[in-house]
């Protein structure tokens, strides 16, 4: 995706060679002949930048983007290898580099470009640039249109469809069966298919209504939404103490109390990840995601349960809509919520929470 502006278009590359100017020991400036006044891309390249580092002289040849993801890396590399092959040897004694400039570039994006050894740099700082003699490398968080777009990604009903995807990585969805399993609209499975078909995580067959798309990079999605959780905040908690219970007993309580009651719940943390693949030898209390409902408080109720600031053996994460307990399952009696909901509730928990975690994983989930 080339940038639409012109104007969007200097100021990125502006801010490039501010970037390269304030490092020690550097000199950098536009060459103005690497590319006709008139339509840029004249020769292949959007810019071009004479730099003097360390005693070394390279000419920087820049294609700009807007937004860059794994998918687009491939047309990248092509881009440059034919600015490279058709570039007269004549034109320049010094060394060529090829530097992309982009808004926005993706951690898997700048992981592919790194392992190709091609420069990069974007609107939040970041810089790669391997010459020879030469190596910098520059880490800064991801712009914040970038890393807005990649939050509400993991989150509200967007991540349902993430969910499902996740639970059955096997399986090839079509739009409309994804959106039906998801509980969400057409419109936002078609959205989400399309963010991650720029990551690179999918795989498709066929074409217009009957196309099909499936899974391919499950384990990496699921680490995705894992580095996402640990820079948001984690739900809200309503914490209550129920007398004379043990967590065992607890948990069978519950269980029965919420089925007579008819209320929407599904157990998540340590109680879920025991139940599905043991790993601790006790749990001190019970978490589970519960639906409100006049029903849900007629239950709480029924357990004599008090509200707690602390010493709480019981908390309640308050669903708002039944997409909140998708894939869960019942285990001898027991509403769990799904392992891959249990697995991103532990990350976010305390104590041994991320080993259970990653025993969780690697027994039930197993990607």
């Amino acid at each position: 995706m080339m940038l639409e502006s012109n104007t969007t278009e200097r100021q990125l590359i502006e801010q490039f060679l501010d970037t390269l100017r304030a490092l020690p020991e550097v000199q950098a400036e536009l060459d103005h002949r690497g590319v006709p006044a008139g339509l840029a891309g004249d020769k292949g390249h959007d810019a071009q930048i004479d730099l003097h580092i360390a005693g070394k002289s390279f000419t920087i040849l820049i294609e700009a983007k807007k937004a860059v993801y794994p998918r687009d890396v491939r047309e990248v590399l092509w881009q440059f290898r034919e600015i490279s092959h058709n570039r007269p040897k004549a034109q320049s004694g010094d060394e060529a580099v090829s530097v992309l400039v982009a808004e926005s570039i993706s951690p898997g994006a700048k992981e592919l470009l790194r392992d190709e050894h091609v420069g990069y740099y974007d609107s939040g700082g970041s810089l790669f640039l391997p010459a020879p003699g030469v190596y910098l490398y520059i880490d800064k968080p991801p712009p914040k249109t970038l890393s807005k777009s990649v939050r509400s990604l993991f989150s509200g009903r967007r991540a349902q469809v993430l969910h499902t995807l996740l639970m059955r990585p096997q399986e090839w969805f079509g739009g409309k069966e994804l959106a039906e399993q998801a509980l969400v609209s057409p419109a936002t499975a078609s959205q989400v298919l399309t963010e991650l078909e720029r990551f690179d995580w999918l795989v498709s067959r066929g074409q217009g209504p009957s196309k099909e798309r499936h899974l391919r990079e499950p384990a990496a999605l699921l680490d995705a939404w894992a580095k996402q959780l640990a820079s948001t905040r984690p739900p809200a908690l309503r914490r209550y103490y129920v007398p004379s219970m043990k967590a065992d007993t607890l948990l069978e309580h519950i269980g029965q109390v919420f089925a007579a009651h008819e209320a929407g719940y599904a157990v998540s943390y340590e109680a879920a990840a025991q139940r599905y693949a043991p790993f601790l030898s006790s749990v001190s209390q019970v978490r589970a995601r519960l639906l409100v409902s006049t029903a849900a408080d007629a239950a709480i109720g029924a357990l004599g349960a008090r509200v707690v600031s602390e010493g709480a053996n019981f908390s309640i994460i308050e669903a708002k809509s039944p997409g909140e307990l998708l894939f869960r399952q019942q285990v001898d009696g027991i509403w769990l919520a799904s392992p891959i909901q249990v697995y991103l509730d532990l990350l976010r928990g305390e104590g041994r929470a991320k080993e259970m975690a990653e025993h969780l994983r690697k027994e039930r989930i197993g990607f």
